[in-house]
């Protein structure tokens, strides 16, 4: 099974009780952003040119155990920033596993040996690790010398002990696919356990020289696709079909929530209108319907996992066909 039984039935249980609530907007994930700060000024990363006047904030243990318990999703995805560079995020992920959730503990890599090392691996808990290409590459995009090497001996280290381990890999223009290939084989090697793709988004402020527009996205996952026999995707077959040109979804916004030093972000993980400072307020306040239509200029070419995955799952309800692809795959 591709993902844990237990992860499967939260979520089942979840979307259950959400219908039988008849909640029409509701979050699946968390994207928990305790701290903006990083020790990496990576070339398509957003947070640390919007942020950058704030960086020295951070959310307090209880007040992200407070943010997981008003948002109820059963996922939380820890990141930043780098979380590793939080004080008490071995206390933060302790409490997000103490009251059940699942969590995607995500990080550059750079600080993952020393978390490792004083950590014990848990059933819920996922170290997702960004990698962008070899190492030539991934540590050109990272603007650091070493940063592939120590990330990849993390993962090393992390799978001898126990912990389960996924890679996140944004895909650009640039990108070439016998390198994800060459990067996949590799990852495969250290026994991570998934890999997970997203095309990369254009934040606000940043160059679009190498950000893919819509039918770029559709050509290069043409390709990506063809890897997705070789290797352990985590990443849905619907929204790789998605990505391709061969489905359509209405963008969720509401799917993947957001809650950083700054409040709930509105309305999404990568488009910054408002910060909100309590849960219901920022759910109350925006127009979901407006942003999942698509018609705000900014979302013209967005085809974002934050998004559009927790479109695929909220579609599944009208399409038995697609339960069975994705009960096929994750069977696989």
């Amino acid at each position: 099974m591709r993902f844990p039984l237990k992860l499967n039935i939260s979520m089942t249980t979840y979307l259950a009780k959400m219908g039988w609530q008849k909640r029409e907007h509701f979050p699946l994930v968390l994207m928990l952003e305790p701290l903006h700060k990083c020790n990496l000024t990576c070339q398509g990363c957003g947070r640390i040119r919007e942020y950058g006047d704030c960086m020295d904030m951070m959310l307090s243990t209880e007040e992200c155990l407070a943010s997981a318990r008003d948002c109820g999703a059963p996922v939380v995805s820890v990141s930043g920033g780098e979380p590793l560079l939080h004080p008490s995020i071995d206390e933060i992920v302790a409490g997000l596993l103490d009251m059940g959730r699942h969590v995607y503990l995500c990080t550059n890599g750079l600080k993952l040996a020393e978390f490792v090392g004083r950590n014990k691996p848990h059933p819920h808990l996922y170290l997702n690790v960004h990698l962008d290409g070899m190492a030539e590459r991934h540590d050109a995009l990272a603007n650091r010398q070493g940063v592939f090497r120590a990330a990849t001996d993390a993962i090393w280290a992390a799978k001898r002990k126990g912990f389960s381990v996924t890679t996140n890999t944004t895909v650009f223009k640039s990108t070439q696919i016998d390198e994800l290939r060459s990067l996949f084989a590799f990852l495969a090697s250290l026994k991570v356990d998934g890999f997970l793709v997203s095309p990369g988004y254009q934040y606000e402020g940043l160059s679009d020289e190498d950000f893919l527009n819509r039918e770029e996205i559709f050509d290069k996952f043409e390709q990506v696709n063809g890897l997705t026999e070789q290797y352990c995707f985590f990443s849905t077959p619907l929204y790789l079909d998605f990505l391709r040109g061969k489905k359509q979804y209405n963008c969720a916004p509401w799917g993947t929530v957001t809650r950083n030093p700054q409040g709930w972000k509105a309305p999404c993980y990568l488009i910054t209108d408002a910060h909100y400072e309590d849960y219901d307020t920022f759910m109350r306040s925006v127009d979901w319907d407006y942003y999942s239509s698509g018609q705000d200029p900014r979302c013209k070419d967005c085809m974002m996992h934050s998004g559009f995955e927790p479109a695929v799952v909220l579609d599944l309800k009208s399409n038995w066909k697609d339960v069975w692809t994705m009960f096929k795959w994750n069977m696989h």
